[in-house]
């Protein structure tokens, strides 16, 4: 039986967009952010076992501001936006995620899997590693519009199901976004936003690694770089990988200025979608707590 209580729990939101139950993260200063190499995005340094690795070969194709040309960051506008119009016929999902999202000063490392559906917008998330067993659902419309969640194991999953607002502070308390933010539609739409933004303004370095991969999958990497702090720029470096093949978006890497002068930049949030199918054909009762399969 679902019992909404005012739990002292502490509860994080998953990619991009999301919102889950609480978590053990770590230190920042313990899970240090990949190095940054122009010739190999997000290719070297620490990460989460669970992360695909991304990789590029060859030289960059780079677009730099000039006065007599577009601004560099429009190509990479109208490549998002193919993205997001290759989404057009897609009525619903799964996958599996990885997350790594700066909150505060801890690195939030997590994967899951995740059901999808487009209308009404549905998710599902099921945890694994550390969290294994956790359970999230949310259905817009359902439930007074509320998330519902419970642990897989430990002292707190004796609490069984509990419900949250999206945006409940025990939610954003350790969350970049909520959970009404998850999916690659919003992702691109976000990015597209936030470029369409910066493309008023100079400083601003593009590169195209067309020879990018994530895990065995070929990728077209865009990055976006600006070379210093400026109050309409939110991060240094921004990184967009999308498949080759199907012309989806497959992760994003944002990336925060240096804190000191010749500092290295801070992974402030990536999101990485592998094991991808669409049109799986997902139904009412994929998203539905009193699913045989799910524990709510």
């Amino acid at each position: 039986m679902t019992r909404d209580r005012n739990l002292c729990l502490r509860w994080c939101s998953v990619p991009a967009i999301f919102c889950v139950l609480c978590i053990a993260p770590a230190k920042a200063q313990d899970v240090a952010p990949r190095p940054l190499d122009r010739s190999a995005p997000g290719n070297s340094g620490r990460t989460s076992v669970s992360t695909p690795a991304a990789s590029t070969t060859g030289s960059p194709e780079s677009r730099t501001p000039d006065a007599s040309q577009e601004h560099p960051l429009k190509p990479a506008i109208r490549l998002a936006q193919q993205s997001l119009d290759a989404l057009a016929d897609v009525k619903d999902y799964q996958a599996m995620i990885a997350r790594r999202e700066l909150v505060g000063n801890e690195l939030v490392v997590e994967t899951m899997q995740m059901k999808f559906r487009e209308e009404p917008f549905s998710v599902y998330l099921l945890f694994g590693g550390v969290n294994a067993g956790r359970e999230v659902l949310y259905v817009d419309g359902r439930n007074e519009n509320k998330l519902m969640a419970h642990e897989g194991s430990g002292f707190k999953s004796f609490f069984g199901t509990v419900s949250l607002k999206p945006d409940d502070p025990q939610v954003l308390k350790q969350s970049r976004h909520t959970i009404t933010e998850i999916g690659l539609r919003n992702m691109l739409r976000a990015i597209i936003d936030r470029w369409e933004q910066e493309s008023q303004f100079g400083e601003c370095d593009v590169k195209y690694y067309h020879n990018a991969k994530l895990s065995d999958r070929a990728c077209l990497a865009i990055e976006s770089r600006h070379p210093r702090p400026r109050r309409q720029f939110k991060y240094h470096i921004t990184r967009l990988y999308l498949d080759k093949e199907t012309g989806l978006a497959v992760r994003l890497e944002n990336w925060g200025f240096p804190q000191v002068p010749g500092g290295k930049p801070m992974l402030i949030e990536e999101y990485t979608y592998s094991k991808l199918e669409t049109n799986v054909g997902l139904s009412d009762i994929d998203f539905d707590p009193r699913n045989p399969n799910y524990r709510f």
